[in-house]
């Protein structure tokens, strides 16, 4: 996965820029805010989440490591993809997200273009346990997981759900099974 790049930006977008990283240009979706204060030829570095799909690639930049943590956090609610995340980004500061979900108020997410009144409420009721305040800093709770144990962690919840529904056929057989025996020897 790429964790971030520093290059040059060669081509700017309103919602993305073009990085030249050592002669490789990588298109990065960046806020609109971000893309309106860059200039050609200058070095940025921007923090990346790499989202990986049957059909593309696509990366996101941020220029701090909050922002992209609250990028992160918001892709975890159900029926919130990668675009909707950046919209939300971009158009509320990390204080106004904090402050919505802390007094579950669904109205700040729904004046954001794309997002409609069911995925408001579930960002608030998702990201509820979350989000936390610490003193006077506002904090993100999340998971650091060591590169690759996300994919051994899948992999057991699998093999013990196959081992769950084996056990469960086995047990089905021998209670069927040892019915019929029983109606066999009466």
């Amino acid at each position: 996965m790429i964790a971030s790049l520093t290059g040059t930006v060669q081509t700017i977008h309103p919602n993305s820029v073009v990085l030249d990283v050592n002669g490789v240009g990588y298109l990065v979706n960046v806020t609109p805010a971000l893309s309106a204060s860059l200039q050609l030829g200058e070095g940025l570095l921007v923090q990346t989440a790499m989202i990986v799909r049957e059909d593309a690639m696509t990366l996101f930049g941020f220029t701090d490591v909050e922002q992209l943590n609250l990028f992160e956090l918001l892709r975890s609610v159900s029926g919130v993809g990668p675009k909707s995340a950046l919209a939300i980004v971009s158009a509320l500061s990390s204080d106004q997200i904090f402050d919505a979900v802390s007094a579950e108020d669904d109205l700040v997410f729904k004046s954001v273009p794309g997002i409609g009144p069911k995925t408001a409420k579930l960002i608030v009721v998702t990201l509820a346990g979350k989000v936390t305040l610490s003193g006077s800093k506002k904090q993100v709770l999340y998971l650091v997981f060591a590169p690759g144990a996300l994919v051994y962690a899948a992999a057991a919840a699998f093999f013990a759900a196959f081992l769950n529904a084996v056990f469960n056929y086995c047990l089905g057989c021998q209670i069927y099974f040892g019915l019929k025996r029983l109606r066999v020897i009466r």
